[in-house]
């Protein structure tokens, strides 16, 4: 007898949210967990240079071991010049087709094991796995229970570690070596989950192009000292020939202004767009790229170069319309684009200026 079979109609939920635009164009967001987990071989190798990259911020020097030799070394982290012989993290990243699983780990502890008894290294203080398919259960269970890693060491090293340590040799868990791995420290393997590895490259200068979804919010700049900074010399030296030329005098100092109350205001709305672009200089080194903000002092420099080199009437002349001219350029092609303001355009022109790339009054050699 066949069962009943109930029938409905057909109802796809679609998106919990309402869509927007962006939706439409492009379709619903890929989870950042999903995309690290489908990452070709050479997109695994670049993202873990990536977020290693941040480890900087937290080591004295951050190193990469690669090739057959590398001791179960891969990303090391060291907490001083001293290296191997002082306090060092090792990250093992591994790229499988499935989650990390006990069996996948066996012969990188047993590495450590002998190699840091050869005395090639002090033990790491911390040893991380890592892996673009994430940690498996019955692996994070196992690091959780540092004993029970050490029995399950011991029996598996016949089979993982015996003839796979070294091509050259066996190495028989016995004499010197079994005491040294009874009396190791099994505390310091541990492991780093997806999420944690996005969280860390979230952090650097590369997430927004991997993974899309717009820049962090910009902090809003920092007001300019009272007094100029030895950074601001070269540029507000030529503000103040500009404001000179057009005055036909010779300003020496910002205190020459004091008598100039429309310059005096002038030169402090031109300090705060210095101190926007160099905000944004600050900003695109933590959430972009090496090199985007360059490109983008580049771009407006091209787009103000003919206006700057044309005929001014004078220096101040020549600023103003240089300027000016710099708020029309849209750099639609840099990613830094949707978040800069017009005072960053104009501030990069007085950057220039520090760099003596433009000139406001061309024949000044002070």
């Amino acid at each position: 007898m066949v069962s009943e079979i109930e029938l409905r109609d057909i109802h796809p939920k679609g998106n919990i949210n309402v869509p927007s635009s962006l939706h439409v164009q492009t379709g619903l967001s890929i989870p950042k967990t999903v995309r690290v987990k489908s990452f070709s071989p050479d997109e695994w190798e670049e993202f873990t240079e990536e977020w290693a990259s941040h480890l900087k911020n937290k080591y004295v020097t951050v190193r990469r071991f690669s090739g057959s030799g590398d001791l179960g070394i891969d990303i090391a982290g060291f907490c001083s010049d001293k290296g191997f012989e002082a306090v060092w993290d090792n990250y093992q990243c591994k790229r499988y087709g499935h989650p990390l699983r006990p069996s996948d780990i066996w012969g990188e502890i047993g590495k450590i094991i002998y190699y840091s008894h050869l005395g090639k290294y002090l033990p790491p203080r911390k040893h991380y796995f890592v892996c673009s398919q994430g940690i498996g259960t019955s692996l994070e269970q196992l690091l959780n229970k540092p004993s029970e890693l050490k029995e399950k060491s011991i029996e598996n090293w016949d089979n993982y570690c015996l003839n796979s340590i070294t091509s050259t040799a066996e190495t028989p868990l016995i004499g010197t070596l079994r005491a040294y791995l009874d009396a190791f420290d099994f505390t310091i393997f541990s492991s780093k989950s997806i999420v944690e590895l996005i969280e860390i490259h979230a952090e650097t200068g590369f997430h927004s192009v991997r993974f899309g979804g717009g820049l962090p919010y910009r902090p809003n700049p920092s007001s300019p000292p009272t007094i100029p900074t030895a950074n601001e010399s070269r540029y507000i030296r030529q503000l103040l020939d500009a404001y000179g030329d057009h005055l036909g005098s010779n300003l020496p100092d910002a205190d020459s202004l004091a008598s100039h109350n429309l310059y005096r205001g002038d030169y402090l709305r031109q300090r705060e767009r210095f101190y926007h672009a160099e905000s944004l200089k600050n900003f695109a080194r933590d959430t972009v790229p090496s090199g985007t903000f360059d490109d983008l002092q580049n771009e407006i420099y091209h787009g103000v170069i003919d206006v700057c080199e044309d005929y001014h009437l004078n220096g101040l002349a020549r600023m103003k319309e240089t300027m000016k001219h710099a708020t029309t350029i849209a750099a639609t092609s840099n990613p830094l684009v949707t978040s800069i303001k017009t005072q960053d355009r104009q501030g990069i022109c007085h950057q220039l200026a520090n760099d003596d790339r433009l000139f406001w009054v061309p024949d000044n050699e002070s």
